[in-house]
């Protein structure tokens, strides 16, 4: 049987954000896209969205875990797989990443001075227990009085682009962020408390993944992930 230290945890996002998060808590993600079709799954509940979003990019992962990617994952029977999706609600309409700059623009016109409610579903899927459990974390984000220019500026930086709800808290968006209500990472992608949680529920310690014999084991001087 494998030992928690053993057990692979995969990210099935490409978001490099998520992928910091987990990076600064010490657990050695190893990250897996799902290349899910997210246009196929259709809520007008945001919570009730991004929940089937994450348990859908989980569940694509944990496929791919029993063909392509078994032998490439040292004890695959026995991983954990996270997935999650981001959206943010803003006078009841439901917003993803933009599909280019001149949304962006007008999606923050709408979004200053105002606030939304950030959404973000986590999936959690213990391959050697079988089992999965879902769940939903919301967090209001209160937007500053952004000029036109203030708007221009930041979104010739590419960075709202690449971002569901247009910003991102903790790069060059943080500056037009008021406050906000609720937990911090979950407005950059993952509620790392909720996250500790839904292990305990799996009966999984936290922190037996951020001990310092897993940092020197999977990374490298500069904190990148070992990948085999």
């Amino acid at each position: 049987m494998a030992t928690e230290h053993s057990i692979p945890f995969i990210l099935a996002s490409a978001s490099p954000a998520r992928r910091r998060l987990l990076q600064n808590l010490g657990i050695p993600a190893r990250v897996c896209p799902s290349g899910f079709d997210e246009s196929q799954i259709q809520f007008n509940d945001p919570a009730e969205l991004v929940k089937t979003l994450a348990r859908c990019k989980a569940e694509a992962v944990a496929n791919l875990l029993t063909t392509t990617l078994s032998d490439s994952i040292p004890n695959s029977k026995s991983a954990l797989i996270l997935g999650c999706d981001s959206v943010l609600e803003v006078d009841g309409e439901i917003y993803g990443k933009p599909e280019n700059k001149t949304e962006a623009i007008e999606r923050w016109k709408v979004m200053r001075s105002h606030y939304g409610r950030l959404f973000t579903g986590h999936a959690l899927i213990d391959i050697g227990k079988q089992k999965t459990i879902v769940y939903s974390q919301m967090t209001t984000v209160y937007f500053a009085s952004v000029s036109d220019a203030e708007i221009e500026a930041y979104v010739a930086t590419g960075e709202p682009l690449n971002c569901a709800g247009c910003f991102a808290i903790e790069g060059k968006g943080g500056v037009f962020i008021e406050k906000i209500e609720g937990c911090h990472t979950n407005v950059i992608g993952l509620s790392l408390p909720l996250l500790r949680k839904m292990l305990q529920e799996l009966n999984h310690d936290i922190t037996e993944f951020w001990q310092a014999e897993n940092q020197e084991k999977f990374y490298t001087s500069n904190g990148d992930p070992k990948f085999d």
